[in-house]
């Protein structure tokens, strides 16, 4: 009999070590959860926290907590069936919030993949046909490739100039790559880490979509005498649709590159992008949960990966060396009002993670006052801006996005501050489909650093929502 392992009190078997096992009992889908996530359902009580935080639960058929119930009834078919699964946004504010310590997203992932094994079409459709392009794209390619995904849902779904405009406007930005990428990892890795580096995983978005993330973070490091070193032909973390369609794939993605970076001889890896931060520090929790699926990743790359490499968001690293950065401030930010929107994912797994402040945030707070701006209060530091419904319920995306929006104008900021590609993509580029009387600017954390710090090159230019005004208008920009 195989062994079974803990995750957390309760007992945990993956799906890939029950198929080796000659198990002839039906399970329920309640059991079958809790072999597969190793959440047990009954502990719910129907608190209704998970529905109460959803930002999107008005949405929903079923709300969560009645998901959770319809679980427990044994009413599979209700639960399956449903459009609640499909249109959950992955935020996780369901499973930080939970009393019992339920993982609420876990189960929703595992309903949708549930529902495509058994047959049951899926309710909304376009984030099914999303998550299959996007998964086929990077299974060819390595990385993801926006263009590509954007072209195939728009004739997939009969729609061939949805965002066109907006298209355009990527591509003259430069923001958007013509040609696709073609990446394979190498199998033969040789150490290479050297003092005073840091391996940099950009993640797909900022050889995209985010290129003022990454230059503007490559400067800022390099003023303050970090490397950030790539790992040699690193590939795609697979984001959400991996962990929504296949566990064990997400863990393959998000592992290969940490062996990747371990064999590189790297201790620590930053990941700008959150959802990058977020796989990897998942794929980590899961590893050392269910150590069978590890073994099978091991020997599928030819490598027994150790786990040695710490994963850093780039808030992190930028909260360590505050006390440097506040030394080198040459244009303070004095009169300059910022609210700091941090999203849904940088507190994320929560298991995992550990955040200090998981609802309420202060660490970018904080470096925006260093920096000689004042950091307002706010309501929606940590609200999902639906940034994993952008390409396929992207109506849904721009109402979450427009509530971010109006709550910065309300309390008074001049622009937000982020710390993450694909907030910034919702909240910037498409600012203009959301129907404001309003602009209002969308700068990266590391951009407000380097223009604190005197650096010219911060590629400013490339926003949608042009925030140069703004910081002329202040003093801040000649």
């Amino acid at each position: 009999m195989a062994e079974v392992k803990e995750r957390g009190t309760r007992p945990h078997l993956s799906r890939e070590v029950r198929r080796g096992m000659a198990i002839t009992k039906d399970l329920t889908l309640a059991q079958l959860i809790e072999e597969e996530t190793g959440n047990n359902i009954y502990l719910c009580y129907q608190c209704k926290k998970c529905t109460s935080g959803c930002p999107l639960s008005e949405h929903f058929d079923l709300e969560p907590h009645r998901i959770m119930r319809a679980l427990q009834l044994g009413r599979e078919e209700l639960a399956l069936s449903s459009a609640t699964i499909w249109l959950c946004a992955s935020c996780q504010t369901c499973s930080t919030r939970c009393p019992e310590g339920l993982d609420v997203a876990r189960i929703m992932d595992q309903l949708k993949m549930v529902a495509l094994e058994r047959g049951i079409k899926p309710r909304v459709p376009e984030v099914a046909l999303f998550n299959r392009a996007f998964l086929r794209g990077v299974r060819f390619l390595g990385r993801s490739y926006e263009l590509g995904l954007a072209v195939e849902r728009n004739l997939r779904t009969g729609q061939p100039f949805k965002d066109l405009s907006l298209g355009l406007e990527l591509l003259r930005k430069g923001k958007v790559g013509v040609m696709p990428p073609f990446v394979r990892q190498p199998r033969h890795v040789a150490p290479r880490a050297k003092p005073d580096q840091v391996a940099y995983y950009p993640g797909c978005s900022l050889h995209s979509v985010s290129p003022e993330f990454d230059i503007s973070t490559r400067a800022v490091f390099s003023e303050l005498g970090i490397e950030l070193v790539e790992p040699e032909r690193w590939t795609c973390c697979g984001s959400t649709p991996a962990h929504t369609t296949d566990h064990l794939l997400a863990m393959r993605l998000s592992l290969n590159n940490l062996a990747l970076i371990e064999r590189e001889g790297f201790s620590q890896v930053v990941a700008p992008c959150p959802s990058c931060f977020s796989r990897f520090n998942s794929a980590l929790w899961d590893m050392r949960q269910e150590p069978q699926l590890k073994e099978r990743l091991d020997q599928e790359r030819g490598y027994d990966f150790r786990g040695a490499v710490e994963v850093k968001h780039i808030l992190q690293l930028l909260e360590e060396w505050q006390d440097e950065i506040s030394g080198r401030v040459k244009v303070p930010l004095k009169g300059l009002k910022v609210v700091s929107y941090y999203g849904c994912l940088l507190r994320l797994p929560p298991q995992a993670i550990q955040a200090r402040e998981p609802e309420y945030p202060m660490v970018m707070d904080h470096l925006v006052e260093a920096l000689g701006a004042t950091s307002l209060d706010w309501s929606y530091k940590t609200e999902c801006c639906g940034a994993t419904l952008s390409l396929s319920k992207t109506e849904l995306a721009l109402e979450l996005s427009a509530k971010i929006l109006g709550d910065a104008k309300a309390v008074g900021a001049d622009l937000v501050a982020v710390a993450c590609p694909l907030c910034h993509t919702n909240l910037d580029s498409r600012q203009g489909q959301m129907g404001l009387e309003f602009q209002m600017p969308i700068l990266y954390i590391t951009q407000l650093v380097g223009l604190s710090m005197g650096i010219k090159r911060l590629a400013l230019e490339k926003h949608l929502v042009d925030p140069r005004g703004v910081l002329r208008d202040r003093g801040l920009l000649g």
